[in-house]
């Protein structure tokens, strides 16, 4: 898997948002799959700027923290792409 650089994300969301070039543009220009570029943004707007960055060390999580982020899923109207953010636990 090709890792892209938090600067290069960035630089493709901000011209995504403020210009109106279309994914498919950006996909000529950069080389990068639409979708991956679609991913970025959904992120981005989601949990902003960090959430383009990448994670030094893998991550482990308890028992009771992932039968509570299940629990805020099932009572809470949000999406898993908002719950993910709320508990900071996006995807890579």
């Amino acid at each position: 898997m090709v890792k892209y650089k938090p600067e290069l994300k960035v630089q493709i969301v901000n011209e995504d948002l403020s210009t109106s070039q279309n994914t498919y543009n950006l996909r000529e220009k950069y080389q990068i799959d639409s979708r991956r570029i679609g991913e970025w943004v959904r992120r981005y707007q989601i949990g902003g700027i960090d959430a383009l960055k990448r994670r030094r060390h893998k991550r482990t999580f308890t028992r009771d923290f992932k039968l509570n982020v299940i629990d805020y899923y099932q009572t809470h109207e949000d999406s898993m792409a908002e719950v993910a953010a709320h508990f900071d636990i996006l995807t890579s």
